[in-house]
């Protein structure tokens, strides 16, 4: 299942680091969307990276900073430990709205004027 969400990053959580069993890398950083709905307005979000792809670790916090408007795009991952249960938000994409790549084209090809004679 996937979902979004959009709205103001408040703040991240320590980052936390670790390694497998096969000796590769991990790392798993939290962080905190809050939305402008009255009820069920927080967010606590997990970005987790392994191996060839703890880049897009580096990618959330080098363009994402507190107090940026954000669309989260997430899965709702689920999990049982010894007779527990354990929910978590798994961030599979961030959008900014302050970046370039976030805003929508404006122009589409009906609109370009072309330099053609005829």
């Amino acid at each position: 299942m996937s979902l979004e969400v959009t709205g103001k990053l408040e703040k991240f959580l320590e980052m936390q680091v670790g390694k497998t069993k096969d000796g590769k890398e991990w790392k798993k950083q939290q962080f905190i969307v809050v939305t402008e709905e009255k009820y069920n307005n927080i967010y606590p979000f997990e970005l987790f990276a392994s191996g060839e792809h703890l880049e897009k670790i580096d990618n959330l916090l080098k363009y994402n900073k507190v107090g940026d408007m954000v669309k989260v795009q997430f899965n709702v991952n689920a999990s049982e430990y010894n007779g527990k249960y354990y929910t978590n938000l798994s961030v599979w994409r961030v959008d900014n709205s302050k970046r370039p790549e976030a805003q929508p084209a404006t122009e589409s090809f009906s609109e370009v004027e072309d330099d053609l004679p005829f």
